[in-house]
């Protein structure tokens, strides 16, 4: 049998930080209202690197610290729901820009569970015995799905971009998971919506901005997430205890705080980094992961038991249990 492993991880985000303050100089907002409800003080916001650069600059990264050449890699996996064009694909853009002349490349979209449904795709390519290397990023330039003038979405949203490098192994690292979707409820949070447009259909208005009712997506989260991985961890051969950090989606402060209860886990082993990045959709976990290996919260030894968990529209959600 062949397993998957995270041999290395990176992350990169753009050099441009917006505070709260600079928000509440072009919108009705202020500092303490955006960080008392969702715990985020800056975003980095993109001035002219699109959502391909940042992830190219991922990649690069990684091939760097595994010392690997591009020709090496077998397939690269983009999530995203902010590609630069659909045509060519983000991973394209990647793959291209790095010289991965072997590898077969493609775009997942699953919003803000893109990583954790790209990082299960990729490992069952590995577990298949065909691929040894892939490329797993999450990334997005969601600063241009944005009203600026709607403050209920402005102040949450940032850019960048994360990923990891899946290698075979002869051990198995990803021990469960949970994947799931509820397309009934996907326009509690929406963005790029394209109408018809053509001389043999009736025109629709383009809806290019995300709109969310947040309300109904913090209640999905805090009931149906919360359920999903409970669930997960009390079929799978661990305990709450026994895991040793869960790296969720950064979206809300109040989330992390109420999961955590919600499951039943010390609310100190729910890593956060929204309050500096805000919610980068897809590119957040590889954001945390990375982070959190850069200062040493977690070793990449194979030594500790993570939990990942996304959520987001579509509606979408899933976790993995990883040995790392």
């Amino acid at each position: 049998m062949r397993y998957a492993k995270i041999s290395q991880v990176a992350h990169y985000v753009p050099s441009q930080v917006i505070t709260n303050d600079d928000l509440s100089q072009i919108m009705d907002t202020s500092d303490e209202w955006i960080s008392s409800r969702t715990g985020i003080k800056n975003r980095h916001i993109t001035k002219d690197e699109s959502t391909a650069d940042l992830a190219s600059q991922v990649a690069k990264q990684l091939l760097e610290k595994a010392s690997l050449e591009a020709s090496s890699i077998d397939f690269i996996i983009v999530a995203t729901v902010t590609p630069d064009s659909m045509m060519p694909s983000t991973a394209a853009k990647v793959q291209a820009a790095i010289g991965a002349t072997n590898a077969f490349v493609f775009d997942l979209t699953a919003a803000c569970s893109g990583f954790v449904f790209a990082l299960s795709t990729a490992e069952k390519f590995i577990q298949s015995g065909l691929y040894q290397k892939g490329l797993v990023i999450g990334a997005e330039t969601f600063s241009k799905t944005i009203d600026w003038s709607d403050r209920r979405t402005a102040v949450l949203f940032g850019d960048g971009a994360g990923g990891v490098l899946l290698e075979a192994s002869d051990k198995a690292h990803f021990l469960a998971e949970s994947l799931h979707s509820d397309g009934s409820r996907g326009d509690g949070l929406t963005s790029g919506v394209v109408g018809l447009n053509s001389p043999f259909s009736v025109v629709e208005d383009n809806l290019p901005y995300v709109t969310m009712d947040g309300r109904a997506i913090f209640d999905f989260t805090i009931r149906d997430v919360s359920k999903s991985i409970a669930e997960l961890i009390e079929r799978s051969s661990f305990t709450a205890d026994s895991i040793d950090y869960l790296l969720l989606h950064q979206a809300n402060i109040r989330i992390l705080d109420k999961m955590a209860k919600k499951i039943g886990v010390d609310r100190e082993k729910f890593l956060a980094n929204m309050m500096e990045y805000g919610n980068t959709c897809a590119a957040s976990i590889p954001i945390l992961l990375s982070e959190s290996v850069d200062n040493g919260t977690i070793r990449l030894d194979g030594s500790q038991t993570i939990l990942l968990s996304g959520f987001g529209g579509g509606l979408t959600w899933g976790s993995l249990i990883v040995k790392i």
